[in-house]
């Protein structure tokens, strides 16, 4: 598991329609992330993996450091309602 942050953290892709989705929905809510884009930086593929023990996307952690892969918009808002983030 992670050590807690500040800040929320998502490690997804462009071509990924789960990670657009889920980008599109953060910045809709005006909520701070991290994005990081695992086609520019390959290598932070193994932290996702380590992270979730998954090679699916995105992948999203919170500064509780718990983490969603592949949540639903339902799954994200009430974790962010959860830790009064929106």
């Amino acid at each position: 598991m992670t050590s807690p942050t500040e800040t929320i953290t998502m490690f997804g892709a462009d071509w990924c329609r789960d990670c657009r989705r889920t980008k599109a929905q953060l910045d809709s809510l005006g909520v701070a992330y991290t994005y990081v884009d695992l086609e520019a930086d390959p290598a932070a593929a193994d932290v996702a993996r380590d992270i979730s023990g998954r090679t699916n996307i995105p992948v999203v952690v919170y500064p509780d450091a718990t983490h969603h892969v592949e949540p639903s918009n339902d799954d994200v808002a009430a974790k962010l309602r959860e830790l009064s983030l929106i």
